[in-house]
């Protein structure tokens, strides 16, 4: 098993464009569904995406802050990170994460009505590239 640090991991992610977000239902089924990953935003263990506040996705994690990310490179590396939801619907917070990519969903940005964003605080990272293996625990 190799020790890489938080910041080994991050660098992984980085050029990683999509993640799986999984979340537990109402009724205790988990639910999956793809997010884009920010690579220009230096991962510190906390992950931020940008969602309708109407969705399922906002109401499971309301229900189940518990959440898995999951992230596949084209090179073989895999990541799994395991940790907290929240919503936040806190333009200043926002703000602070918005990237003009998000213009194409969302087409008034931050004043779209309805958008809300989503952080995953990580609690565990596990990642496997090749034989190497190991485990991030914050």
């Amino acid at each position: 098993m190799a020790d890489k640090t938080l910041k080994d991991v991050a660098e992984l992610m980085k050029d990683i464009d999509l993640c799986m977000l999984t979340t537990t239902t109402e009724n205790g089924a988990l639910a999956s569904r793809p997010m884009s990953n920010n690579g220009e935003v230096e991962y510190d263990g906390n992950s931020y995406f940008f969602t309708w506040e109407a969705s399922r996705t906002v109401s499971d994690i309301e229900l189940d802050k518990g959440v898995n990310l999951t992230f596949q490179s084209e090179d073989g590396i895999f990541i799994s990170v395991t940790g907290e939801g929240e919503i936040s619907r806190a333009r200043e917070e926002m703000e602070e994460h918005w990237v003009s990519d998000l213009d194409q969903w969302f087409e008034d940005g931050l004043d779209t009505p309805g958008v809300a964003m989503i952080i995953v605080k990580a609690k565990r990272i596990k990642y496997w590239q090749g034989e190497d293996e190991g485990e991030v625990k914050l």
